[in-house]
């Protein structure tokens, strides 16, 4: 079989979470781009319509779902309506994530009072845990119960389910929010139990760990604040912050025939931050 051959999707599904905007919608994008059906979910319903009609407009195939990942009756709900108009699920993007809160360390390299583990808020941690692990826990469940019921569109069976983790899961970034580290950390560990549990069914389970890419999360400062991007650049080896259209070729790669035999994996696109800042 030829290389390119193994990446073609044309004709399958694909359901992603968080994706009204930056990485989420970029997968979105991926998947419709090379001729899946998709259904975007997000919490943000305004940004979910924009975008939603803005590939329908390009003539792609999607749909929507308004969901809150933390809600375990939605995500099953919004897994059986994909199901339902698809006929079957193939690709699942776990991907829906925040970060709220300062971590201990500035930008500019000073300590932040609020970003300390004595004095961070509790309900900031509740809120990253429920979101960025719970969340990714009940999008995967949902999936991997359809999977393993209907098998996917047009009954090849098996399966793709990605997670959107973070280089913090692998290393400490002292300017990103104290419990992102475990939460991602926790979908890491949680990509590996479930690639060995779901292998038998042929259902493929790996994780992507950003590093610094240029999206909304974090308050979306980098957008908002050259300063602070100019900060993050200078820690990145290659350079810059990555633009979200810099995930999608990882992203097809995962969601495809492509990497049929990799499962439980962790794949880092960080710039080199994971090697330590350049000199």
């Amino acid at each position: 079989m030829k290389a390119l051959d193994q990446f073609a999707i044309a004709g399958r599904s694909a359901l992603v979470t968080g994706a009204a905007s930056g990485i989420g919608l970029a997968y979105a994008e991926t998947m419709a781009e090379a001729g899946a059906s998709v259904t975007l979910t997000d919490i943000d319903a305004t940004g979910l319509e924009r975008e939603a009609a803005r590939l329908a407009g390009e003539g792609y195939a999607v749909r929507t779902a308004v969901l809150d990942v933390t809600d375990r009756a939605g995500c099953d709900a919004a897994v059986a309506g994909h199901v339902a108009a698809y006929g079957g699920l193939d690709i699942c993007f776990a991907n829906a994530g925040l970060g709220e809160g300062p971590g201990f360390v500035a930008p500019d390299g000073s300590r932040v009072e609020d970003g300390q583990v004595d004095t961070y808020d509790p309900a900031l941690w509740d809120r990253s845990i429920a979101i960025n692990l719970t969340g990714s826990y009940n999008t995967m469940r949902a999936a991997a119960r359809a999977m393993k019921a209907g098998g996917a569109s047009g009954g090849r069976g098996g399966g793709s389910i990605i997670a959107t983790a973070s280089n913090a899961g692998l290393i400490l970034e002292p300017i990103v929010p104290m419990p992102y580290h475990p939460a991602k950390a926790g979908v890491l560990h949680l990509v590996r139990a479930l690639a060995l549990e779901l292998a038998r069914f042929r259902i493929r389970v790996n994780a992507i760990a950003p590093g610094p890419f240029v999206t909304n999360i974090g308050g979306g400062w980098a957008k908002q604040d050259p300063a602070v991007k100019q900060a993050f650049d200078a820690t990145i080896p290659l350079g810059a912050m990555a633009e979200t259209y810099q995930m999608k070729p990882l992203a097809l790669y995962l969601a495809s025939d492509a990497s049929s035999f990799m499962t439980g994996s962790t794949l880092l696109i960080d710039g080199g931050v994971a090697l330590g800042p350049p000199r």
